[in-house]
């Protein structure tokens, strides 16, 4: 991700402390982005953090950290952008609590020279981290047509493994395009093959 890719992005800024948004908002803009939303409520966050589609949220702990860390995780429940927490001061107990919640980072309100470093980093990661999950994922995938194709040939995994290679090379498809077609068409065939009764 280039330094251009991030000169525009969407932000939501969250905190229980409206002095607070309002004291970050023009940081945020400052560098070169747009405030979409300013959430203060726990109840609200989910659905705006569905609705707007943030690049990035920034979470501040107010007064509760009980609260700062439900905010967080209403909007990581959604998985819709990374978090980071907006700290006023140092507090390594809430930043443990918050990374087991799911925040990518945490940046100081000290240090606002470095939050542009700091997003870019936090961006990248999350990329990272999405293609990671989306890796595992076909992954999955493949083992479950291979697990069909074994199933239904009396194959090994190897020998099913083979199999779909071979067609994605003579059908010019992806192994995975293969994969979701086997997994699929599983689901509308019987569990055995049906003997056709032609008397």
């Amino acid at each position: 991700m280039s330094s251009h890719e991030t000169e525009h992005l969407r932000v939501l800024i969250a905190n229980e402390r409206k002095d607070r948004l309002a004291l970050v908002a023009p940081i945020v803009v400052a560098l070169g982005h747009e405030v979409i939303a300013r959430e203060i409520d726990v109840a609200d966050v989910g659905a705006v953090t569905a609705r707007e589609r943030p690049d990035v949220a920034l979470v501040g702990l107010g007064a509760s950290s009980q609260h700062a860390l439900d905010l967080i995780d209403k909007i990581v429940r959604e998985a819709a952008c990374p978090v980071i927490v907006l700290l006023h001061a140092r507090d390594p107990d809430f930043v443990k609590e918050a990374s087991k919640r799911g925040v990518f980072a945490h940046i100081s309100d000290a240090d606002v020279e470095d939050w542009q470093s700091s997003i870019d980093i936090v961006l990248r990661r999350f990329a990272e981290y999405h293609d990671l999950q989306g890796a595992f994922g076909r992954r999955a995938l493949t083992e479950r047509a291979k697990g069909i194709l074994m199933e239904r040939h009396s194959i090994d995994d190897a020998t099913a493994f083979e199999m779909l290679r071979e067609h994605s090379r003579t059908d010019n498809r992806k192994v995975i395009d293969l994969a979701t077609a086997i997994v699929d068409g599983h689901r509308l065939l019987p569990k055995q093959p049906q003997d056709v009764d032609r008397s």
